[in-house]
């Protein structure tokens, strides 16, 4: 901690002991007011600010959460698996009231609800929400907006990866806070309950719609693998592999190694989309 000129201070009738306190405090909890860059890590989290209102908060098993500033309250999209003090941690960057979101209810982006009182989801993942919440459950559908101050954050319904995911899009900025709905180079559709994979591209066109109305930058729900915001190409790729196994046209599928879900998961992959899924799943569908 760089050194305080104690003397200028003295001189202008400013309390040097409060002034020490605050600066002991910031230090100790590893956050910079920057405008841009890194502001804080300890060894769960690391939050690094991207944009003028807007903070990406890296987990050290590599979830991911975005919180986001208006004039009048902030919006902190997921909540990651295990974060000591998240909701102290919160505090620290902005002391605004803040909403709480989860883009869908898988614990990676749930697990720590418990910090807050209340959280806004899709009622349609309360199937695989975690019933030791006690605190509020309200709910969101597609066209709901949080309205932060300056700053719109619009819910719109994406659902494959789970029944009630959703992504958050900021118009004004251009920005899509995807969490898991479009994947981060892997989607995962081999995940209970299952949708037809016609439900994920549905959903692909959905968002190939929304940026060519506006939307540019697509930040995922697990940035640490990618350290990048994505564009329609990504989208349209994801779109057309989905497309390839409904009408057995699309690259040969490989085996997965990660079971998780499903006990013989298989892959396709294009470029750096790859989707994962059920091959059975799939057959029973053309089979109806």
């Amino acid at each position: 901690m760089r050194q305080l000129d104690k003397k200028k201070y003295k001189d202008k009738g400013i309390n040097m002991k409060k002034i020490t306190t605050v600066f002991v405090l910031l230090s100790l909890f590893g956050f910079s007011n920057k405008i841009t860059g890194q502001v804080f890590q300890n060894k769960d989290l690391t939050i690094t600010k991207l944009e003028s209102n807007m903070w990406v908060m890296e987990t050290s098993d590599k979830t991911t959460m975005y919180l986001i500033e208006g004039t009048q309250k902030a919006l902190l999209i997921d909540t990651g698996t295990r974060i000591a003090k998240l909701d102290s941690i919160i505090n620290i960057i902005t002391k605004k009231p803040l909403e709480v979101v989860i883009t869908h209810a898988h614990g990676d982006h749930a697990g720590n609800i418990s910090f807050f009182n209340e959280i806004w989801m899709h009622p349609a993942d309360t199937v695989l929400l975690n019933r030791r919440y006690k605190g509020k459950l309200n709910f969101v559908k597609d066209g709901f907006v949080f309205d932060l101050g300056g700053t719109q954050i619009e819910v719109s319904h994406m659902p494959a990866h789970t029944p009630g995911s959703i992504v958050l899009l900021d118009r004004k900025a251009g920005n899509c806070y995807s969490g898991d709905a479009f994947g981060s180079n892997h989607v995962w559709l081999q995940l209970k309950p299952l949708s037809p994979m016609q439900t994920y591209v549905n959903s692909c066109l959905k968002m190939e719609q929304l940026i060519d109305n506006g939307i540019t930058k697509i930040y995922c729900g697990h940035y640490p693998y990618v350290k990048k915001a994505f564009d329609k190409s990504y989208i349209t790729t994801m779109r057309q592999l989905a497309e390839g196994l409904i009408n057995g046209t699309g690259p040969e599928a490989q085996p997965y190694s990660n079971k998780v879900g499903c006990p013989n998961p298989m892959a396709v992959t294009s470029g750096e989309a790859t989707i994962v899924f059920d091959p059975d799943y799939i057959k029973q569908i053309k089979n109806k």
